[in-house]
C-alpha cells in the first residue's frame, strides 16, 4: 500500500511538534572552552530556548552571572552584531529576591549595560505575556527571562510557544530558575550551574570569575557532560578552569553589573 504525500506530510509535521525545533546548520555560538565546545559539536543553537538552573539556593547569582555571559556569547561582543541589546524580563519576586542589576558588577564580566534593558514585571503573567512579545523582536540580541521560583505557568505549552518563537525570530533565549526543580520543557538544552572556586591571579590577587555547569538534558542526545569554567572578561570567553583555586563569588544579591551609568529599567 502506497502512502499518500499528504498522510506523510501530517506524520512528519506530527512527529516534529513531538521533537521541538531543530536548530539550522551552523547557527551555533561556541562558549569558548575548547573541550566542552567539540563536546556539544560546536557549541549551543542559535534561536533556541535554553534552560538554566541553580544548583543551590546561594547560587542565584552565579545563575544569573553565568546567564550574561552565555547571552553576550551568543549576541556577540560590541561591534560584532551592531551591539544589538540585551533584553532582561524579571518577576518582582525574583528581584525582591536577588536585588537589582548592579552596574559595576556587568563591568566586571566586561559588559557594557548600554546594552541591557531590563524589565520588571508585576506577576508571572505579565512576564509570560512580556517574553512572548520580546522571543518575536529579531532586533533582540538575546532574551534572559527570570521568573520566580516554580513560576507554575510556565509550563510545557508555554515553554513550546518560547522555543517556537524563537526559531523563527533567531532570538536566544535564556530561562533563569532559580528555587524551582525542572519539569517538562521545550528547551533545547537544560544546565545546573553551581558556584565554584577560581584560581587566584599573581601575587595572590583575586581569581576570575568561576562556575560549575552540568548539562541535565539536551534534544541533540547529549548527557553526562559537565565542566569548570572560567570567565575571561577581556575575551568574552569562557576558558576551562584550573582544579584548585581561591574562591571568588559573584556578588550576593546582585546577579550581574556593570561600570557606568544602571541599565535601561521599565515595568511591565
Amino acid at each position: 500500500m502506497r502512502e499518500s504525500p499528504s498522510i506523510l506530510a501530517a506524520l512528519r509535521a506530527r512527529v516534529g511538534a513531538i521533537e521541538g525545533p531543530r536548530p539550522a546548520a551552523g547557527a551555533l555560538f561556541a562558549l569558548g572552552a575548547a573541550e566542552l565546545d567539540a563536546q556539544l559539536g560546536g557549541g549551543l543553537p542559535k534561536g533556541r530556548l535554553h534552560e538554566l538552573f541553580a544548583a543551590e539556593a546561594d547560587d542565584r547569582a552565579a545563575l544569573a552571572g553565568a546567564a550574561l555571559m552565555l547571552a553576550m556569547r551568543a549576541a556577540g561582543a560590541e561591534g560584532e552584531t551592531g551591539s544589538a541589546p540585551l533584553l532582561w524580563l524579571r518577576q518582582e519576586g525574583a528581584v525582591k529576591a536577588a536585588g537589582t542589576l548592579y552596574g559595576p558588577g556587568l563591568a566586571d564580566l566586561g559588559f557594557d549595560p548600554a546594552r541591557l534593558i531590563e524589565v520588571v514585571a508585576p506577576d508571572e503573567p505579565a512576564l509570560l505575556r512580556a517574553a512572548g512579545d520580546a522571543v518575536r523582536c529579531p532586533q533582540v540580541g538575546a532574551l534572559l527571562i527570570e521568573p520566580w521560583k516554580a513560576a507554575r505557568g510556565l509550563d510545557l505549552t508555554a515553554s513550546r510557544r518560547l522555543a517556537v518563537a524563537a526559531e523563527k525570530s533567531g532570538v536566544t533565549v535564556l530561562l533563569l530558575r532559580a528555587e524551582a526543580e525542572p519539569g517538562p520543557s521545550a528547551a533545547y538544552s537544560r544546565w545546573r550551574v553551581r558556584s565554584r572556586a577560581s584560581a587566584a591571579l599573581e601575587a595572590g590577587a583575586p581569581g576570575r570569575p568561576a562556575i560549575g555547569i552540568e548539562l541535565l538534558r539536551h534534544r541533540g542526545g547529549l548527557d553526562g557532560l559537565s565542566a569548570w569554567l572560567e570567565w575571561n572578561r577581556d575575551e568574552h570567553s569562557f576558558e576551562q578552569a584550573p582544579l584548585s583555586g581561591a574562591v571568588l563569588p559573584l556578588p550576593a544579591g546582585r546577579p550581574a553589573g556593570a561600570g557606568g551609568a544602571p541599565p535601561e529599567r521599565l515595568s511591565a
